[in-house]
């Protein structure tokens, strides 16, 4: 893609849309509800935060440090994006069914989750924010960004807002549970998960570009 205005703004829209609907604060908000259903709505709003703030952070180191990763175990980035994108395809499955991903997070995690004091992290900020879904695409699109100053600040400056937009969607967890409905935030997940499907598809089209010449011996 060309360094062009045009081309900044169609990469822009692609990254927000991919890392916002893989992180999915919609889906995390029946959770969250359970884990801080006796909390103070001042320790339900701390509890918000800090998994907001874990949350942009853990994206952040994955998405500088995830390519030095995988130089380090002889990983190729090509291979990387076709298993990313297929990671993502079973989550927009699970998202267009209106299914928990166990991708995303087990039944198991959660249960320890609603015992736990203090699940602003685990489970909530990882893996259930920031999964294997969302830490495989930050890396692919930080990669996408090549040596690109403006791309790759797109990249971390979208990273940056949708933390900041978890966090108003968890803080406004219950008027939105109460607005929408189950069947509301439904879907609003159906429609992610069809456009993160898509997504997902050009992550593995993308990938199988990038390794058809080393399968060619080129």
């Amino acid at each position: 893609m060309a360094d062009s205005g045009l081309g900044y703004v169609s990469f822009a829209m692609v990254t927000f849309s991919a890392v916002f609907f893989v992180v999915d604060p919609f889906a995390v908000i029946p959770m969250f509800l359970s884990i801080t259903a006796a909390d103070s709505p001042a320790r339900r709003r701390a509890t918000a935060l800090k998994a907001s703030i874990a949350c942009t952070v853990t994206l952040l180191v994955f998405s500088v440090a995830g390519g030095l990763i995988f130089k380090l175990f002889g990983i190729t980035m090509g291979a990387f994006r076709i298993a990313g994108g297929i990671l993502l395809f079973l989550m927009a499955l699970d998202m267009m069914r209106a299914q928990r991903s166990r991708v995303r997070t087990s039944p198991e995690e959660e249960s320890e989750g609603v015992e736990k004091a203090d699940a602003a992290v685990i489970p909530l900020a990882i893996p259930m924010l920031s999964g294997p879904g969302a830490i495989a695409t930050v890396t692919v699109l930080m990669s996408k960004a090549g040596g690109s100053v403006v791309r790759v600040a797109i990249v971390i400056a979208t990273i940056v807002l949708t933390g900041f937009l978890t966090f108003i969607l968890l803080r406004a967890a219950t008027v939105l549970e109460r607005t929408l409905k189950q069947t509301g935030l439904n879907i609003l997940n159906r429609v992610m998960g069809l456009i993160l499907a898509a997504v997902a598809v050009q992550f593995v089209v993308g990938g199988i570009h990038d390794v058809l010449p080393q399968i060619r011996g080129e």
